[in-house]
């Protein structure tokens, strides 16, 4: 327990950009960054994904968290964020994915998402695909 509370406080110092979860209608989660946290090209891409999603703009939604995943891959920021944001970005594609019926594209991502980073938000992405795939 006492490592823990001072592992996430110093990991919270150390980040330059956090997250937050937004809620989807099918009870997958879409990570987003907060304003004004994270490079302002990183954070369009990022937001603009789950909002697609949320707008039921699939298509569009792949395409700019797969733009997101490739400006976290550039990104010289600290290793262990830059592994969560990628983490949050391949879940984010994952849930367009699974809402456009991609099943296996977007059951590969929250399983690659999950291998990157270790999350509750992208664990239950994962559940939640396996659970409606039947699997």
């Amino acid at each position: 327990m006492k490592r823990t509370l001072i592992k996430t406080i110093a990991l919270c110092s150390l980040f330059t950009c956090s997250a937050a979860v937004m809620a989807d209608q099918s009870d997958y989660k879409l990570m987003v960054i907060e304003q004004e946290t994270a490079p302002l090209q990183l954070e369009e891409s990022f937001n603009s994904c789950a909002l697609n999603v949320k707008s039921k703009n699939y298509e569009q939604a792949e395409a700019v968290c797969t733009k997101a995943i490739a400006l976290l891959k550039q990104s010289d920021g600290p290793r262990m964020k830059v592994r969560e944001l990628t983490s949050f970005a391949l879940s984010n594609r994952g849930v367009s994915r699974m809402m456009a019926n991609n099943d296996a594209a977007g059951l590969s991502d929250f399983y690659e998402a999950t291998q990157i980073a270790e999350s509750a938000m992208v664990s239950h992405n994962l559940s939640r695909a396996k659970e409606n795939l039947s699997l």
